[in-house]
């Protein structure tokens, strides 16, 4: 179906490559503006929301969770990225390098060493009892 073999790395270039031939074939181009792929893109990442949305926390892994649940949340996985991926074509951003910038400035704003003494000052709610239970803070 997209002629790459199974056992072939999947890259960025690779999947954008198809999704602009996928688009083209399909006459899809005129369709595909920054804004309606941000629409869609934010449609799908609603749909993989609600396949966690009553169940609480879940562990890594996903242990107790029935192949085809798995099966569903990998469709709904890949429907985000290929939007993403889409998106950022089309607006003319190397999303690989974009992210790399994005991890080596995280980096800076969150030296590892200061999250560490972060997380082990506030995983005991007892003694500062403004923590947020030991969770990361997030990511920009």
């Amino acid at each position: 179906m997209t002629g790459i073999a199974d056992e072939a790395p999947v890259t960025l270039d690779t999947l954008k490559q198809l999704l602009a031939q996928f688009a083209k074939e399909r006459d899809w181009d005129r369709f595909h503006s920054p804004r309606n792929l941000l629409l869609a893109l934010v449609g799908e990442v609603g749909e993989l929301s609600e396949i966690f949305q009553w169940k609480g926390e879940v562990p890594k892994g996903l242990p107790d969770w029935k192949e085809e649940e798995k099966v569903h949340l990998g469709e709904e996985l890949s429907d985000v990225l290929l939007y993403l991926v889409r998106l950022s074509d089309i607006c003319g951003v190397d999303l690989g390098k974009a992210a790399l910038r994005k991890v080596q400035l995280n980096a800076i704003k969150y030296p590892a060493k200061v999250c560490k003494e972060v997380v082990s000052v506030s995983s005991n709610p007892e003694e500062n009892p403004s923590s947020n239970n030991g969770t990361a803070p997030d990511v920009d």
